[in-house]
């Protein structure tokens, strides 16, 4: 029997560094590989490693695809160093969505405009109730909590991806003194909203959840929205997010004023 006019080779691409950012600027490449997920699905990786750099690749790789408006993709997944793109064979060819793949990938106005995007504000109250391992996080960093919460209220976060839960972001952006390992004995329940950093990364439980990383704050904004079909989950890999220190009356105040919205 022949094979379908839409099959494929199967395994992985290597393909040529390609001239995308390292270190900030223009210049040394990533190392590119596509790899067939079946008969229906590609994804391009940028590197070996998560890479911040890497990630706005992907990011802008992603909104250069998506600028294309190709008529067959189901779905684009974009993760801290990859990016998969979920198709349909019979209406997309597979060479297709390869070469417009490549194209992405060497959009440098998508990556321009990528780094230039706005940050979203997002209020967290830290410490106390709301960021129980505040103290220890600072004492672990030699910074005072106050300095601790300066530090992070200074940095624009960018939401990698989503997952783990629904809703949940895993945002990069940490300076290396604050990549530290997850908890040696996990909570058996993290509250919902909950702003946490472990493994160099950042992130918000949006839901009430067992989790290792270290609790540091708390925001009053409702992460996940089941309600809202076109978009549940208030945050996309891409986003970029900046904290925003609150009181323990103002995030009252903002919980009480969001939940009547």
């Amino acid at each position: 029997m022949s094979a379908p006019r839409w099959a494929a080779p199967r395994g992985a691409q290597t393909i040529p560094p390609s001239p995308l950012p390292r270190g900030g600027g223009w210049g040394e490449g990533f190392q590119l590989k596509l790899l067939e997920l079946g008969d229906a699905a590609l994804t391009l990786e940028f590197g070996e490693r998560i890479d911040p750099d890497a990630n706005a690749c992907v990011m802008a790789a992603r909104d250069a695809l998506q600028a294309l408006n190709l008529d067959g993709i189901t779905d684009i997944v974009p993760t801290w160093r990859s990016l998969t793109v979920h198709f349909d064979p019979l209406r997309l060819p597979h060479d297709r969505l390869r070469q417009a793949l490549l194209q992405a990938a060497s959009e440098e106005s998508a990556l321009a405009t990528r780094r230039s995007a706005t940050p979203t504000i997002v209020p967290v109250c830290f410490g106390g109730e709301f960021g129980p391992d505040l103290a220890e996080v600072a004492a672990a960093t030699g910074r005072s909590e106050g300095e601790l919460i300066a530090a992070l209220c200074s940095l624009d976060l960018q939401v990698a991806l989503i997952g783990f839960l629904p809703g949940f972001p895993y945002l990069g952006g940490l300076p290396d003194w604050l990549d530290l390992p997850r908890r040696a004995t996990p909570r058996t329940a993290v509250p919902a909203n909950s702003f946490a950093i472990a493994g160099g990364q950042a992130a918000i439980y949006p839901w009430q959840s067992p989790g290792g990383w270290h609790l540091l704050g708390r925001t009053p904004l409702t992460l996940f929205d089941p309600a809202n079909p076109q978009r549940p989950a208030r945050f996309a890999p891409g986003d970029v997010l900046r904290i925003e220190a609150i009181s323990p009356d103002e995030f009252t105040v903002l919980r009480e004023r969001l939940r009547h919205a």
